[in-house]
């Protein structure tokens, strides 16, 4: 709902402006919605057919829901990614897209979760965010570990988000200690012996690469079990059959060649739905799905229609956008090192078009660079050492362009581009990258400064106008009318105290009983927040 002008709220003075609500009748029908994420993860599952995987809870999962075999992320780690999935639009074209770049997102873009909130659902964040902009107040009603569900008011219906850090990258490299900590309660069956790991080519078969494989791989089994703690939460409060449960990565694998790569090993991503009596249990579907749907979905299953900005598409839902033939990708600066590469993807075949050819993969970032994998392959390279597919990750420069046949090469390391057998498609998907810059300006292909200078001239935040109020005074009380006459900004009010309040999103006016005191501020993505005002 937009926020009111000046003009709208306040020109018919006598007749305040009231926005049409929902009944608690139609609010309470609606389904809950459970998001259960899970960082730096590949499909490395067993429902996914890897059979060196130890997963239980989610294997069971995946035999009462819908299993999506082509789900990709847009970027490959996880602050670009998490942009798009929040505002269900390219980070390429909102500026959101290098890592952690505190972008400034145009004026129409929102979290989706607000308008979730209009409609009346509760909307809880356990607990990251890491959308490459600060979470407005307006986003959620709860975003802390301790947000849940179970908070929210008698008969709302929810939305609710549990994230799972155990398998992030950092966790592939543990000290003893926290290892030991993260894998406590793996039963002997679900430890990974070394020796069994399965290595894609791309390694080096060495101890210390098949040490970190296996560790990674007892990362995911762990966080196994914390997804059947809350799914077990579901039963227990009797919302199982009520509620749709999407499970799901956030990029690939945090791993070498795998995270911040738009290769399928850094893209490709486990996506698992339950929905009791509209989805079939133990089903697979090939459908491409790109991780931005993720928001216009939700937003479909209660019934909202996906807002015009959004690139996302709903994949079921009363606003199913229908099929896609393509997802997209992209990678930009990475930490402290650059590069600009753009993926498309279609059901078997990858193209991707490198910008700075003349970069090379292997660039050093220090924090990637502490993966024991890697520095086992540094170190094999200095030596002259590494040979076949795990050498071309080292080679000095990329090509322009590179294809893969992701069937017959699942691994991408036979570049087609130049094979005159396969100029067909690759001319297809060049023509559609091109087709898709042309339709979606391609903000980060610029100079990052020069894109900064442009979201914050001269490095300084803009911060949102204080928002307009207007008290009127009522039989009960206190009627309280506030309005914004600048773009892109929404309004949050409260009652509560200051210590921890829920921000409520401003849609009409507010009735206050005697004593109470009401807070406002203007929000918007990329500024800071207004001074609040109160009535």
């Amino acid at each position: 709902m937009p926020v009111l002008t000046r003009r709208e709220a306040f020109g018919a003075a006598a007749t305040p402006f009231i926005l049409p609500s929902r009944s608690f009748a139609q609010r309470a029908a609606r389904p809950n919605i459970l998001w259960i994420s899970a960082e730096d993860l590949s499909p490395d599952l067993g429902c996914y057919g890897d059979s060196y995987a130890a997963t239980p809870v989610l294997d069971r999962f995946a035999t009462e829901s819908q299993r999506y075999d082509r789900a990709f992320t847009v970027y490959g780690v996880c602050a670009p990614s998490r942009s798009s999935i929040i505002t269900g639009q390219y980070p390429t074209a909102i500026g959101t897209g290098h890592m952690r770049s505190k972008g400034v997102p145009p004026p129409e873009t929102r979290c989706f979760t607000e308008y979730l909130r209009e409609a009346g659902y509760y909307c809880t964040n356990n607990v990251k965010t890491d959308y490459n902009f600060d979470p407005p107040a307006t986003a959620w009603d709860e975003s802390s570990n301790r947000a849940h569900w179970r908070n929210r008011p008698a008969g709302m219906p929810f939305f609710s988000v549990m994230n799972f850090t155990i398998c992030h990258e950092s966790q592939a490299r543990p000290t003893p200690e926290q290892h030991v900590k993260n894998t406590a309660r793996l039963t002997p069956a679900q430890r990974h012996d070394p020796a069994r790991a399965v290595l894609p080519p791309y390694y080096p078969d060495t101890p210390v690469v098949r040490d970190n494989w296996a560790k990674y791989h007892d990362t995911v089994s762990a966080m196994d079990h914390l997804v059947g703690d809350v799914l077990k939460q579901l039963e227990e409060d009797g919302l199982a059959k009520n509620t749709i449960v999407f499970f799901w990565g956030d990029h690939g694998r945090g791993l070498t060649r795998a995270k911040r790569w738009i290769y399928d090993s850094g893209i490709h991503v486990p996506l698992l739905v339950r929905w009791p009596g509209q989805l079939k249990p133990g089903s697979a579907t090939k459908r491409l799905v790109s991780l931005m749907d993720l928001g216009p979905t939700v937003l479909s299953v209660a019934g909202i229609p996906t807002p015009k900005q959004m690139h996302g598409r709903a994949f079921f839902g009363a606003h199913d956008g229908g099929a896609r033939k393509y997802i997209h990708a992209a990678r930009d600066r990475k930490d402290e090192t650059p590069d600009t590469i753009r993926a498309v993807r279609d059901l078997r075949w990858k193209y991707i078009r490198n910008y700075r050819p003349e970069l090379p993969y292997s660039q050093n970032i220090k924090y990637m660079d502490e993966m024991p994998m890697l520095k086992e392959m540094r170190r094999l390279h200095a030596e002259g050492k590494l040979t076949g597919a795990p050498a071309l990750w080292f080679a000095p420069t990329k090509p322009t362009e590179e294809l893969y046949d992701c069937d017959t090469d699942p691994h991408e390391i036979r570049n087609l581009a130049s094979d005159p057998a396969h100029k067909a498609k690759l001319d297809e998907l060049r023509a559609e990258h091109e087709r898709w810059r042309r339709e979606h300006p391609d903000l980060t292909a610029l100079p990052e400064t020069e894109l900064m200078e442009r979201m914050r001239p001269g490095g300084v935040w803009q911060t949102a106008p204080e928002p307009t109020v207007l008290t009127a005074q009522t039989k009960a009380g206190l009627r309280v009318t506030l309005a914004s006459d600048t773009p892109g900004v929404r309004i949050a009010w409260t009652t509560e105290s200051r210590e921890n309040p829920r921000w409520m999103i401003y849609t009409k006016p507010v009735d206050l009983k005697p004593g109470e005191r009401l807070r406002a501020k203007s929000v918007r993505l990329g500024w800071k927040d207004s001074r609040e005002v109160e009535a």
